[in-house]
């Protein structure tokens, strides 16, 4: 068979035929699924990788299956995807988070819904599929073993590797420890935390030629584990990137070890500034009081940091804004990811909203964290969604990106200061190319904070908006 695997586009970052991708250095990693789903494929079928976001999906293709993963925010896209090619006679199966927890629904719009961790699953769908016995949903009834977990096929992206920062994707473990409310991983994975073995991670790095990032969403999940890990890259002398819990911050030798292992820039989820948001939605432990000084003693190590906030938590009321800038200003983090509040399907927050009632909007298209689904506890969604674009649009002035770079060649070095540079360069062509602008509902009229805007059109979007 010829199988076409595609990881769907939002509509303003979508690449379309005849165009080419917008100038935008992309550190992503949700193409990798499927890379492993293109590993998981017995060598007699041809398989094709299309990323909507670097590279124009044709409809017409001659393929005999089509395959579609996406989260929820992408569910509308992948139907449209799924009803072109369906109406062109061919099959197409869906798989990933949304199709995990609406299988029912997902599955009105595709021949065949894989519920859950493809291994396992994708070569029985490929076999009944052949055999004309296809069924409409695969649910495994456990999570897959670790160690069944086979390396990508990077070569299905080596023809887009230049639109990603990296194409080198490296997973050590499935699933996370911790449950926060709002985190769909836990869910996905059913509370488990799954770790692959040491040595085939090892040798599947040894295997790679330039930088690359490990996507586990806390590189320290198993502690253990990762003083192993980073004991056995230091010989390499590799450099790489990758998610992690702040409470690396609190073990000073395995901070040291993370660095000499290579690593040179850390996401990290620090969600609020407020102790009372993060017991709200399980997240306790991240212990915000010390936020600044863990970050200053990572990024004293060498180590960048981009930071990841939720805005629209239960105790946040219009001053969050300004007080989360600051905050990020202070602890000179080097790019920051600005969420709002978002209860994803499946997860324990989803139920919390839908009993409340506080679900207003159920376009699943805007549940990309940046559009206000919900009833804030302490503004109106309007004042949500409106202070979430005047904090992106502020911490990505030209200024702000000159200053934190600069800081992060002279304290952090190179490699530091070329991804925050690139980071940063990428999340203010997005503002751009949406249109964004908000306004700080903290202000009023003839109040302005200097510098800013206040009372201007929420989001002036335009499809086309020069860079």
């Amino acid at each position: 068979m010829k199988i076409l695997l595609v990881q769907p586009a939002g509509e303003w970052v979508r690449v379309r035929p005849g165009q080419p991708p917008l100038p935008r250095a992309m550190l992503r990693f949700s193409v990798m699924p499927l890379t492993i789903v293109g590993a998981l494929t017995p060598s007699r079928h041809a398989v094709r990788l299309i990323d909507e976001n670097v590279e124009a999906l044709d409809c017409d293709e001659d393929v005999d299956l089509v395959a579609i993963t996406f989260m929820t925010a992408l569910a509308p896209r992948a139907y449209e995807i799924a009803a072109a090619f369906r109406a062109r006679g061919k099959m197409v199966v869906a798989g990933g988070y949304h199709p995990t927890f609406m299988p029912d629904e997902v599955a009105q719009h595709f021949d065949a819904v894989v519920v859950g961790d493809a291994e396992g699953q994708w070569p029985k769908l490929l076999a009944d599929l052949e055999a004309g016995r296809l069924e409409r949903i695969y649910r495994r009834a456990t999570p897959c073993d670790a160690r069944d977990i086979p390396t990508p096929r990077r070569d299905l992206v080596a023809h887009t590797a230049r639109h990603y920062v990296t194409a080198d994707a490296v997973q050590i473990a499935r699933g996370c420890p911790h449950a926060c409310r709002y985190c769909s991983i836990t869910a996905f994975h059913r509370g488990t935390h799954r770790t692959r073995p040491l040595e085939a991670v090892i040798a599947e790095v040894r295997r790679l030629t330039g930088d690359f990032m490990f996507i586990d969403d806390n590189v320290i999940a198993d502690r253990e584990y990762a003083r192993g890990l980073f004991q056995a890259l230091a010989p390499l002398r590799k450099r790489w990137v990758t998610q992690c819990s702040i409470e690396i911050a609190d073990d000073a030798e395995l901070l040291a070890l993370a660095h000499a292992a290579g690593c040179r820039g850390l996401f990290i989820g620090i969600e609020s500034l407020d102790p009372r948001n993060l017991e709200s939605v399980d997240k306790g432990f991240g212990r915000c009081q010390s936020y600044a000084e863990r970050i200053a003693r990572i990024r004293r190590q060498g180590i960048g940091v981009v930071a990841s906030v939720i805005l629209g938590l239960d105790h946040d009321d219009v001053t969050v804004f300004e007080r989360t800038l600051r905050f990020l200003e202070s602890a000179h983090v080097d790019a920051c990811q600005v969420n709002i509040l978002t209860p994803l399907p499946g997860t324990p927050l989803y139920g919390q909203f839908e009993r409340a009632g506080r679900i207003l909007d159920r376009n699943w298209g805007h549940y990309d964290f940046r559009h206000a689904v919900i009833r804030p506890a302490k503004m109106s969604a309007e004042e949500l969604s409106a202070g979430a674009d005047w904090l992106r649009r502020e911490f990505y002035r030209p200024a702000r990106i000159v200053r934190r770079v600069i800081e992060a060649a002279l304290r952090l070095g190179p490699m530091p200061a070329w991804l925050s540079m690139r980071l940063n360069l990428t999340y203010r062509r997005d503002n751009l190319h949406e249109g964004i602008i908000g306004w700080n509902p903290a202000y009023r009229a003839h109040s302005e904070l200097p510098g800013t805007a206040t009372f201007l059109p929420l989001r002036q979007r335009k499809m086309h908006s020069p860079l």
